[in-house]
């Protein structure tokens, strides 16, 4: 048996050292995404706009706007890892929001149909968002080469 812990203890440590490189995969493939719509919605405004005044969401022309920018702008921060967690955190909140306006069936099916949540457009987007949130950016990222240069200025 403790032979087999060992085994185990070691394969957990070599399997620790991927997460790092997974988040920066997260960050940069859903990052890209989050601009790419950001960018899309800023070029299609109008469209987005009336879209949101449909589903009555208040002050349309604002938050279409604020959407837009935080997608795009939001993006670039998750490529780069810049203001990952508060950046997660204001992405994660707005794919509830696209969830709860414009996905609601599939929200509240979550338990009792999940095939429905999780192939609505914002699960994927959700998903790296609140991932990022928890894990953080991960060891490749300007979050970690700040936090470095801050434990260097507190030595």
């Amino acid at each position: 048996m403790t032979a087999m812990l060992r085994i185990y203890s070691r394969f957990s440590t070599a399997a620790s050292y991927l997460q790092s490189p997974m988040l920066l995969a997260v960050r940069l493939y859903w990052g890209w995404q989050f601009v790419q719509t950001g960018w899309g919605k800023l070029h299609s405004i109008e469209k987005i706009t009336a879209f949101f005044t449909t589903l009555n969401i208040p002050f349309a022309a604002f938050n279409a706007h604020f959407v837009s920018g935080l997608e795009f702008v939001g993006g670039i921060l998750l490529i780069f890892g810049l203001g990952t967690r508060l950046v997660a955190l204001l992405l994660a909140t707005n794919m509830l929001v696209a969830y709860w306006t414009a996905d609601h069936d599939a929200l509240v099916s979550i338990f009792s149909d999940p095939g429905k949540f999780y192939v609505a457009d914002p699960y994927t987007f959700l998903f790296a968002s609140v991932m990022v949130l928890i894990f953080g950016a991960g060891l490749f990222s300007v979050d970690a080469l700040l936090a470095k240069r801050v434990e260097g200025l507190d030595a």
